[in-house]
């Protein structure tokens, strides 16, 4: 359990006191100064949890719907006793209280991505059947509206209607009694509960009526006129019999709260929790406080982190800048003794490691990077800090700082974070350092963590040479002998008292007899220091650089990996124009084709093959420079037997006959047999293990059986592959003047069948085709009859 004077040393009070001005009750706020800091890692997560599912809403857009409050818990206990009620002042803090309830219960029911807020227990509910007659029965000035009931509402609309009648029969009897002579003012007033009118002193008997009062002067009696006493008696009446109402709904209205006090008293507990951890939420998005991270290995980093005072002073337009503090414990070292010169902030890094720890244990956001720091989760943070001198118990700066040492030494223990600010000041050095090492030593084999600070460089040699211990030093500018409130761990730091003395104007004299006296062994530590500074600066530089040189290389490599996607959209783009070029090539080309192959049928054939074979060349020149010949190797010379490689067809042949004038070669392709141009054919392909390399463009499985050319095998085939084919062998059979030829494509999936007797259908040479029969196929193949 951590003490309440801890608290205070560490100003958690100032903390609690600036997040409590973000509440909406002083109950709430009196509750929150309360807390303290949790040992259960699991209630820890939940509080900081629902901080955490409050603040996501609030980047949402959406706020808790709270609203100011009053305590109502003294107002339960005084409906405790059956037949107590409460007054409509009373009874109106009740209000904004359950409207609360229905606003939060109403907000939370539909959402799903708040599910630690929903579990809060009991969870809030609205009471409708108390809140609805409630606010119809009490108005915002704490008087009872004429809505509370019908009763009500009657009794006051008679006394309003007797009122005005009074009124006019005064009226009336001081006109025809001509009685206006006799009076001190012309007004109609009320005295004690009655209607009077103001007659002068000496006048009073000429007036028939009762005296109820007289004014201070002595000079105006106020009087009831004996003809309205019946009227206003009946008033009373009316009266009495509206307080009686009254009292009702009031007993009524105090006894549907008594009966629901359980369940009202419950949920106001999760109200006031509700509004503390709104209260640090809000707190926590003005200065962009992160969750905590706990860990049970009895491990403390820091990473950026600020202490929320000097947050809220730099909020305020006092500090420009808060020097991040990084920090490590635990682990390898338990034990850190931080020194360096007065004012360079070695309390402050002391604070804010405390304070931080005992925020990150009541849940709360931190001002540090959440994903690098981490807290441990504690049984005790123990302080010795600051002068407690008592003059009462006649103990001085040292005993006090003895005595509580010493209480600390009987309390840590393996969970427990031990502060110790100037450990073994307040008497002579030397004894003091032999003190501060023991304390050191003796907290180390309790298994506590210690951060300590210290001006005692005779310290700095013992933690060096001691496992477990770490020397840290807030840095200094060695140059300009100021604070840079940074902390270096691994690396002692320095009071350099005789040059700070010497530059606030201590004479130079008294300087120089401080060095004699001080010796060589401090002025060689002392240099040894500066050293250790000023290669530290180096190796920061260096690495800095080394940081920079390694983001240029990161961004040259960004901009080649840039270049190289855009270079490899390129290619595809090309690729796929090719292609795009390709295609459109064969299709003017096969409509070309069919073009003369019709006009060789109707009029002069060898015009039309010549025209034939000139579309063929130049389409044969569109493909040649294409991706689809770029492996194929060219033929120095051709002869009749060459096995070669029909480029256009993609399929290998054998050269049957030159014809050198045309510049072409009869070739047979499997037992195909077409003429093709000689810069058509290509080395074939090479074997691989007994099986040719094939293009990438497919597999051009094509096979003429039985009847040389009048078959077209496309089994196993695409459908575009099988169409590429199959204009081809449609035109080498019209011009082998077949009148009949077959196509075998199987059955299958019916896909590529579908797609050839489409193909067909709009073909210009086709006169028509039918399924093949018994002998032929039957729907496998499909016989196609050629226009004459």
């Amino acid at each position: 359990m951590i003490s309440h004077q801890t608290l205070k040393r560490l100003e958690f009070d100032k903390i609690l006191a600036e997040i409590s001005g973000h509440v909406h009750s002083e109950v709430t706020a009196a509750r929150l100064m309360d807390t303290v800091p949790l040992s259960d890692g699991g209630a820890i997560a939940s509080i900081s949890g629902r901080i955490e599912e409050i603040r996501s809403l609030a980047s949402q857009g959406i706020a808790l719907r709270l609203q100011p409050f009053q305590d109502i818990r003294p107002l339960m206990e005084l409906l405790r006793p059956v037949g107590a009620f409460l007054g409509p002042r009373e009874l109106l803090i009740f209000i904004p209280v359950l409207e609360i309830f229905g606003d939060i219960a109403r907000q939370f029911a539909p959402r799903n991505d708040i599910p630690l807020l929903k579990g809060l227990d009991p969870p809030l509910k609205g009471f409708a059947d108390i809140l609805e007659p409630l606010a119809a029965s009490i108005d915002q000035d704490g008087g009872i509206m004429d809505s509370a009931s019908t009763a009500l509402r009657e009794i006051r609309r008679a006394k309003r209607s007797l009122a005005s009648r009074i009124r006019k029969k005064i009226e009336e009897i001081v006109r025809d009694n001509n009685i206006e002579i006799f009076l001190q003012d012309d007004f109609i007033t009320q005295r004690s509960g009655r209607w009077v009118i103001p007659v002068r002193m000496d006048s009073k008997g000429m007036v028939k009526g009762v005296v109820h009062d007289v004014s201070s002067s002595g000079e105006t009696a106020f009087m009831e006129p004996l003809e309205i006493i019946p009227f206003v008696n009946e008033l009373e009446n009316l009266s009495a019999e509206e307080k009686a109402e009254e009292i009702r709904i009031l007993r009524q209205l105090s006894s549907w709260i008594r009966q629901d006090a359980a369940e009202i008293s419950a949920c106001f507990e999760t109200l006031l929790t509700l509004d503390e951890l709104a209260s640090i939420a809000r707190f926590a998005d003005t200065h962009a406080l992160e969750p905590p991270s706990l860990n049970g290995e009895g491990v403390l980093r820091l990473a950026g982190a600020r202490h929320p005072l000097l947050l809220m002073l730099q909020a305020q337009g006092a500090l420009s800048r808060v020097e991040p503090l990084d920090l490590q414990l635990g682990g390898e070292g338990t034990v850190m003794v931080i020194t360096g010169p007065n004012a360079g902030g070695k309390t402050i890094a002391l604070k804010t490691a405390g304070v931080l720890v005992l925020m990150a244990l009541c849940g709360m956001p931190v001002p540090a990077d959440g994903a690098s720091s981490t807290f441990p989760l504690l049984d005790d943070l123990l302080v010795d800090m600051g002068d407690e001198q008592s003059i009462e118990q006649s103990l001085s700066t040292f005993s006090a700082h003895v005595s509580r040492v010493a209480a600390i030494l009987e309390q840590a223990g393996p969970r427990s974070l031990v502060l110790l600010d100037e450990l073994g000041a307040g008497t002579e050095p030397q004894q003091g350092a032999a003190i501060a090492c023991g304390v050191l030593r003796e907290l180390r084999e309790r298994g506590a963590m210690v951060i300590a600070t210290t001006h005692l460089s005779e310290i700095i040699g013992y933690v060096h040479a001691t496992e477990g211990m770490v020397n840290a030093g807030m840095e200094y500018d060695a140059e300009t002998y100021t604070p840079l409130y940074r902390l270096i761990s691994g690396q002692p730091g320095h009071s350099h008292a005789i040059e700070i003395a010497r530059r606030y104007g201590m004479p130079d004299r008294v300087i120089s007899f401080a060095r004699e006296m001080l010796g060589t062994a401090s002025e060689e530590f002392t240099s040894l220091l500066a050293e250790l500074h000023r290669k530290r600066g180096e190796l920061e530089h260096g690495a800095a650089q080394l940081e920079r040189e390694r983001e240029q290389v990161r961004a040259i490599r960004r901009e080649l990996e840039a270049r190289s996607a855009t270079i490899e959209q390129a290619r595809q783009e090309t690729r796929e124009k090719a292609w795009a070029d390709a295609r459109e090539v064969i299709s003017t080309a096969r409509r070309r084709m069919n073009e003369l192959l019709d006009e060789y049928r109707r009029e002069r054939r060898s015009e039309s093959i010549e025209k034939l074979r000139r579309v063929e060349a130049e389409v044969t020149e569109q493909l040649s420079p294409r991706d689809l010949a770029g492996d194929d190797q060219p033929l120095g010379e051709v002869a009749e037997g060459d096995s070669v490689r029909i480029r256009s067809l993609g399929h290998d042949g054998r050269v049957l006959q030159l014809l050198p004038k045309q510049g072409r070669a009869r070739v047979r392709a499997g037992s195909m047999e077409l003429e093709v141009p000689l810069s058509d054919l290509v080395a074939p392909l090479k074997q691989t293990g007994g099986t040719a390399t094939r293009p990438s463009g497919g597999d051009w499985r094509v096979q003429a059986v039985e009847e040389g050319e009048r078959e077209l095998k496309l089994i196993g085939l695409r459908v575009e592959e099988a169409l590429a084919l199959l204009d081809p062998f449609l035109s080498q059979a019209s011009l082998g003047s077949f009148s009949e030829v077959r196509i075998i494509h199987g059955l299958g999936s019916g896909r590529l069948r579908q797609a050839v007797r489409e193909h067909l259908a709009h073909h210009q040479l086709v006169e028509e085709f039918r399924p093949g029969n018994a002998h032929e196929g039957r729907d496998g193949a499909t016989v196609v009859t050629l226009r004459r």
